[in-house]
Order: structure tokens, then C-alpha cells, then sequence
């Protein structure tokens, strides 16, 4: 049935929306797909669910062809299953919580996994039964802090998460490479330059983890690759610690003052203007920056740390944060300096020499960690534990040791990637699907078990698989637009030819009813301006705004049987008669 403009739920807007950042999100709204309701949720208007239907027939094209099955859950979801796995604390603020009217706990879920690994448990006793693979288009909910970019980064998303369920490791890795086969296949028909990364498993556990990343100076998330072919987030990147050096016969450390020089930068040229530099100049990178991170655990208990890493590096917080998990990360306070003396604010160091005279094991009484390149014979300028005071010549392995390693540093282009394929370089990119091999996690805790062929109770193996189909569609949006509006391509866009109308001239709206009943006997989905009483520069504005990739435009050659066929995205119109307008669409 062909849609009539005059009659379509849409209105359209000149201006861009305030706070409105990137492309995506100004368009969607001025071109009526979606409406803000508060900040990082939005209504769906009839244009963007068709779009947002688009995306989903592909998604449940590809899931069948990979044999997945769909099912569906409710969002609200009772507190019990997310305990048993830990996830109910591990989520920590980004759940939405909420009580019924007889104090039950509830959560609006973020995934799903335990409502999966449930059903399957309800459902199915024997090893016969599996391997399966279910799946659902959703609605899910996270309290992003900060939510951004309209539907790139928003507090209620859709997602496609599928879940499969076999009984032996080899079946997890079939599962596995079906569902990623389906996903490169999905992002092809899209349209969508991807990349597939390490990633790491967060709060979803498992072992195995992929990211699908859609490169886009826009994106959130910063990921390696070398010409070699590794691929990875950053926060999954491995770095490759230098070989040990023999220590015997290095200088021994020398305390040295070091007025005003709370900073790498400022440490490094007082360094330069005290220290002998007749073989070489100090730069950050011979010195060693220890930064003090406060560490909220789940039971609510606080716990200071200090990290050693070269001075010509930063901390990465993302990395952090997977480094340090479940726990919160956040740097530490005035307030943690306070009830810990021996923390000296910009010359805090590993060793202390009265420290080394009595030989305690650390020199501030907190847990120190160190980054991987901080190996045994490497020599460090770092702070001496004492006001305005430094050391140099202070020498891993010899002077001091640490409680463990950790990788909070900065990721820079050029670092060797980890299976000796070459330099890395960095990119930004938007995650667009994730794909874990679980594992027993879910189904332990939940006591998913089968039989086998031997009749022995196994734990089943699972997989998880997402996509985010809101994210998708902003992302196509941001691909494909101009300084008019959007341009959506033909695979998903929400009509397939839009006819327009213009003048005041009965015949062209006569032979424009017509040209588009005869597109949609055709089987196209055809969007009909018939505003009788709006000029055509506004009607050609909102065209181009919408962005339907072909219009058929009906106005001065009405008469004589003929339109104009507009191209969006090259912008080439074509006059040519109306039949032949039809046959030429109905082709494509």
C-alpha cells in the first residue's frame, strides 16, 4: 500500500537539535525517525522503524541461515539469576534496579544470559537435545554515565543476543564459527567496514572474545593492528615485556634533590640540568611514574595501589578498568594521601633507603604493581619517598621487586604486536557485534547439566553472540548523508522510491497517484508526497532530508507523461516518460 505524505506520522525540522554532536543524531531527529524523551533514551517515530525493521530482517535472515532459533524475554527480570552468576554486584551502577510493591528485587536487564541458560536448563535434559542456539531482538538497558552521540551510546538499545548450548568444547568452537560466519555475512549486506579484534570478556566472562569494530573517527573505542594481521582492542593488547638485563656491576642508587619537580616534564629537565648527560640526555622514558589508584571492591571495601610505569607513558583508564575488575577504578584522593604518610605526593617510589637498610619488602606500605617493561636490570629515576628528593641508578629486580605486573599503560602506534607480526598501528573504531565463548560459567552457576552418551551428568558449554541494531542504524546514518540529510542505502531504507508531487496542477498529482500505485503493484515500498499546498522547494528539502535513495519527481512534463527519476546519492536526474520511470525501479 503505498504511504501518503499527507497522512504520515513525521514532521521535519530545519534546525539541529541542541546537544546534538555527530551526524547521526542531528539527522535522525530533523528527518522525524526518532524523538528524545530524556537523555540517552529515545521515541521510535513510524520513519526509523522501518529502517530499525530493515536492519532486524537481515539479522534474522542471516541468524537462520546460521540456524539459530528466536525466542524472547522480558526486560524487567528478578534479581535471583543475576546473584547466582555475581552479576547482580559485578554491573555495580550501570544496572537499572527497581523494587515491586512487595519489595522484590528486579533489574531491567542488560543481557541475558541467565534468562537463556534458564530455559534451556527448564527445557532440555540430554546431550541429544543439543547443540541449539537461540535468539532474540530486545530492547536493553544500561545507566550509562555518560551517554552521547544519540543512539550510538544510549541508556535503552537494541540488541540481537544469541546464546548457544553444546555439551562438548569442540561443539562450542562449530557454535562459535557459525555465529561469527553470520555475522561477517550480516555486516557485508550492511554495508559496514569492519574489523574483527581481541577483545576482552568484562563482565560477560568466558574466554574466548571478538569484537566486530566499524572504523569511524566517531567511535569510542581505540583498537591495534599490525600489517601483519593481529587485531586488537586495546584494552585485550598483550604488551611484549623486553628480556631481563644482568645487573651485576650497575651503579647503586644515589638520592639526589629535586626542588619543584612533582611532574615527569619537570623532573626530567631538572634531571638533564644536574646529572652528568655526557653520553646521552634523560627523557621521560628513563623514568619511572608511579600513580596511586584507589580500587572500590564489590563489598564496598576501598583499597589503595600504586602503579609503576615508564614516565613517557599515561595510564589508559579503559584499561584500567578491565585490569582491575570487577572492582572500580578511580585515581586516588587528597583525603587517601592523608591517612597514608608515606605516600609522598609526587615523589612516591618503590624503595626507600631506610627502607633497603631494614629490608622491608615495600616502601610505602601499599601493594605495588608494575608494567611489564619494568623488567629485572632495567635502571629507573624515580621518586625517592622523600620531599623534593629523587633517586637514579634504582634497578629492577635488585633494588626493588613488585607484588605482581599489570597493564594500565597507554598503547602507542609502533609497540611490536604480540605474536611478532610487526609494529601496530592505532585506529578508532564503534563496536558493532561481540562474540565469547563462554564456556561453563553461566551453566555452572546455574546448574545446567545434560546427559551424556555414558549417561554422566556434564555441564554444558555456551557461547554468546551480540549485535547492536540501534547502534547499526546510527552508524549506517553517519556513513550516509550530505549537507542535505540522509542518503540510506537501498538495503535499508525505509522506503524504496518516494514520489513527489509538485505545482498546483491536477494532471501531475493524477499521473504521480499513478506512478506510485504502479510501483507498488511492483512490490516496491513507495512513500507518496501528495501535500497539495506545499511548495516544491519544501517538498524537495524534506526529500533530501529523509533520504529515500530514488525519487520520482512529477511536475512540468505531467502532461506529456513524463517525470524526472532523482538519484540521491549521485544527485543525477534523469527526465525521462513515466512507464519507463516504473520499469527502470522495478528492475533494481
Amino acid at each position: 500500500m503505498v504511504t501518503r505524505l499527507s497522512s504520515f506520522f513525521v514532521r521535519t525540522l530545519r534546525e539541529d537539535p541542541a546537544g546534538a554532536e555527530v551526524a547521526s543524531h542531528k539527522l535522525l531527529i530533523r528527518a522525524g525517525y526518532i524523538r528524545p524523551q530524556a537523555a540517552g533514551i529515545f521515541a521510535w517515530l513510524p520513519l526509523g522503524l522501518r529502517v530499525k525493521a530493515r536492519i532486524e530482517t537481515v539479522v534474522r535472515e542471516e541468524m537462520a541461515a546460521a540456524g539459530a532459533q528466536e525466542v524472547h524475554f522480558p526486560a524487567l527480570m528478578p534479581r535471583e539469576a543475576y546473584e547466582a552468576t555475581g552479576r547482580w554486584e559485578e554491573y555495580g551502577d550501570l544496572l537499572f534496579r527497581l523494587n515491586d510493591r512487595k519489595g522484590g528485587d528486579y533489574l531491567l536487564a542488560p543481557t541475558h544470559e541467565e534468562a537463556f541458560t534458564l530455559l534451556v536448563k527448564d527445557l532440555y535434559s540430554s546431550y541429544k537435545d543439543l547443540p541449539v542456539t537461540l535468539y532474540q531482538i530486545q530492547d536493553k538497558y544500561r545507566d550509562e554515565a555518560r551517554p552521547r552521540a544519540g543512539l550510538l551510546r544510549g541508556r535503552e538499545f537494541t540488541m540481537k543476543d544469541a546464546y548457544s548450548f553444546d555439551y562438548t568444547d569442540a561443539g562450542l568452537d562449530a557454535s562459535y564459527q557459525a555465529q561469527r560466519d553470520a555475522y561477517e555475512r550480516i555486516f557485508q549486506r550492511l554495508g559496514l567496514e569492519y574489523a574483527i579484534v581481541q577483545a576482552d570478556a568484562g563482565a560477560m566472562g568466558g574466554s574466548k572474545s571478538e569484537e566486530f569494530l566499524h572504523p569511524t573517527p566517531v567511535g569510542e573505542d581505540t583498537f591495534v593492528r599490525s600489517d601483519g594481521g593481529y587485531a586488537a582492542n586495546v584494552e585485550a593488547f598483550q604488551t611484549i615485556a623486553p628480556a631481563p638485563i644482568p645487573f651485576e656491576g650497575l651503579p647503586t642508587p644515589v638520592i639526589f634533590d629535586s626542588p619543584n619537580t612533582p611532574t615527569i616534564d619537570t623532573l626530567v629537565a631538572h634531571t638533564n640540568a644536574v646529572l652528568d648527560t655526557t653520553e646521552r640526555a634523560y627523557t621521560a622514558a628513563d623514568t619511572l611514574k608511579n600513580v596511586v589508584l584507589a580500587l572500590t571492591h564489590l563489598d564496598g571495601t576501598r583499597e589503595l595501589v600504586v602503579v609503576g610505569i615508564p614516565g613517557d607513558r599515561d595510564v589508559d583508564d579503559k584499561r584500567a578498568e578491565v585490569a582491575f575488575a570487577p572492582a572500580e577504578v578511580a585515581p586516588a584522593t587528597p583525603e587517601d594521601f592523608e591517612k597514608h604518610p608515606l605516600l609522598v605526593k609526587g615523589y612516591i617510589g618503590p624503595w626507600s633507603e631506610e627502607g633497603a637498610i631494614l629490608g622491608e619488602e615495600s616502601a610505602t606500605g601499599i601493594r605495588y604493581l608494575l608494567d611489564p617493561r619494568v623488567v629485572e636490570g632495567t635502571a629507573w629515576i624515580t621518586g625517592a619517598n622523600i620531599d623534593q628528593k629523587h633517586v637514579h641508578s634504582l634497578v629492577a629486580g635488585r633494588d626493588f621487586d613488585a607484588d605482581g605486573f599489570v597493564e594500565i599503560a597507554t598503547v602507542r602506534g609502533g609497540d611490536p604486536a604480540p605474536d611478532g607480526s610487526g609494529p601496530v598501528h592505532l585506529a578508532r573504531g564503534m563496536e558493532i557485534g561481540h562474540v565469547f565463548q563462554l564456556g561453563r560459567k553461566y551453566a555452572e552457576a546455574l546448574g545446567l547439566k545434560v546427559l551424556d552418551e555414558n549417561g554422566k551428568l556434564v555441564t554444558v558449554t555456551m557461547g554468546s553472540y551480540g549485535i547492536g541494531v540501534t547502534r547499526i542504524l546510527a552508524i549506517i546514518a553517519e556513513l550516509n548523508n550530505d549537507e542535505k540529510g540522509l542518503i540510506w542505502p537501498e538495503s535499508v531504507a525505509p522506503f524504496d522510491v518516494q514520489v513527489v508531487a509538485t505545482g498546483r496542477d491536477e494532471a501531475a498529482f493524477a499521473l504521480a497517484a499513478d506512478v506510485s500505485a504502479q510501483l507498488d503493484a511492483s512490490g516496491l515500498d513507495v512513500l507518496y508526497d501528495d501535500r497539495p499546498k506545499v511548495s516544491p522547494g519544501v517538498k524537495f528539502g524534506d526529500a533530501e532530508l529523509i533520504g529515500v535513495p530514488w525519487i520520482v519527481i512529477v511536475g512540468r512534463g505531467a502532461a506529456d507523461g513524463e517525470v524526472e527519476l532523482w538519484e540521491r546519492r549521485t544527485g543525477e536526474r534523469t527526465t525521462l516518460s513515466a512507464g519507463d520511470a516504473v520499469a527502470r525501479l522495478a528492475r533494481r
